[in-house]
């Protein structure tokens, strides 16, 4: 796999207090089988769909057990350069840039607006084999109540240009890596719960959105939206059983026009 350019979103996982539960749930929703666990690298368990690796499911360390979450990585070349860009530009680094054997290097930081994401400089490992095909990842939001200081630090961070959603009904803007959208950032309104912190909702790709989302309220996940056709393709809102917000996608079935943007300078 080819190295993807600085700023790409690269791969996801999640730290699950029941890891078998997780691994039945997103198994049976998005079709995932699994590798076997790395007991070197804390029992992390890659996750594939169709043969190719697609994010990573693990459970949590001594003291670190609490709400699950999908995390985000961000393609580097240099993830101490890139931890130094967070620090210079108002983000925290929750864990310096650490060698994961041959696999490659990984970071965790909180942009200004309160999202955790983290850094991966690839190594053996460069990060997602496939993407929007069923089971893989598609797409990302950053979720956060202060939309100016995440807007502010992103493209300082990693290079974006950024878009503007024409909508009074919503702050939405988009970030682009060269003439590829790679990111969208949403503003959170009143109808999220003031304990929701801000985060990063990741989609996944799913041959039939109904059917995925039929699936996760069998299994005890709640439905937050949705289902909803767009253009972009018909989509849900989650929270998986233990908690982990994520979105899934059909993106085979779109409807009504492609929304404006205008470009922010």
């Amino acid at each position: 796999m080819a190295v993807p350019p600085e700023g790409t979103p690269c791969w996801a996982d999640a730290m699950f207090s029941d890891v078998e539960g997780a691994k039945t749930f997103y198994g049976d929703v998005l079709g995932w089988t699994f590798g076997e666990s790395s007991s070197e690298y804390g029992n992390y368990t890659q996750a594939y769909a169709n043969g190719k690796a697609v994010a990573a499911v693990v459970p949590p360390m001594p003291g670190q057990e609490g709400q699950s979450q999908w995390c985000l990585y961000f393609a580097s070349p240099d993830a101490a350069a890139t931890a130094a860009r967070i620090r210079e530009h108002g983000g925290e680094v929750l864990m310096e840039p650490m060698q994961v054997g041959e696999f490659g290097t990984m970071c965790l930081a909180r942009e200004p607006g309160g999202a955790v994401f983290g850094v991966w400089q690839g190594g053996v490992h460069t990060g997602f084999e496939a993407t929007a095909e069923p089971g893989a990842y598609c797409w990302a939001e950053v979720f956060t109540r202060e939309p100016e200081k995440t807007d502010a630090f992103l493209p300082a961070v990693f290079s974006y240009t950024a878009k503007q959603l024409q909508d009074d009904a919503v702050d939405f803007r988009m970030f682009d890596l060269g003439d590829q959208t790679v990111l969208g950032r949403m503003r959170m309104t009143d109808d999220f719960p003031p304990e929701v912190p801000s985060y990063i909702n990741v989609y996944f790709t799913v041959a039939d959105c109904d059917e995925a989302v039929a699936k996760a309220a069998k299994h005890g996940a709640v439905l937050r939206f949705g289902p909803m056709d767009s253009p972009f393709g018909r989509f849900a809102a989650l929270s998986d059983p233990q908690g982990a917000n994520f979105s899934v996608i059909d993106i085979t079935r779109t409807a009504g026009e492609m929304p404006k943007s205008t470009d922010v300078s």
